[in-house]
């Protein structure tokens, strides 16, 4: 696992769509769950979604708290 692609879940903000401007690692799990059922983008905003479902569905958002603070 990349740490580079968990710090990327609290600092990038989501393009486009209902959620526009919010950061990934705030998306929620409805809205990821959807993307997994539908098909996650392709590139760099894809993997971000995938791996943020993947935390989310098994509970493990807490995991980015640490992040979350040091974010600035």
């Amino acid at each position: 696992m990349d740490p580079e692609l968990l710090r990327r879940l609290v600092t990038t903000e989501m393009p486009y769509g209902k959620y526009k401007g919010r950061l990934i690692a705030d998306l929620p799990g409805n809205y990821l769950a959807w993307f997994a059922r539908e098909g996650f983008p392709r590139g760099d905003l894809g993997r971000l979604l995938a791996l943020m479902h993947e935390i989310d569905h098994n509970g493990l958002g807490e995991l980015l708290a640490p992040l979350r603070s040091v974010r600035r």
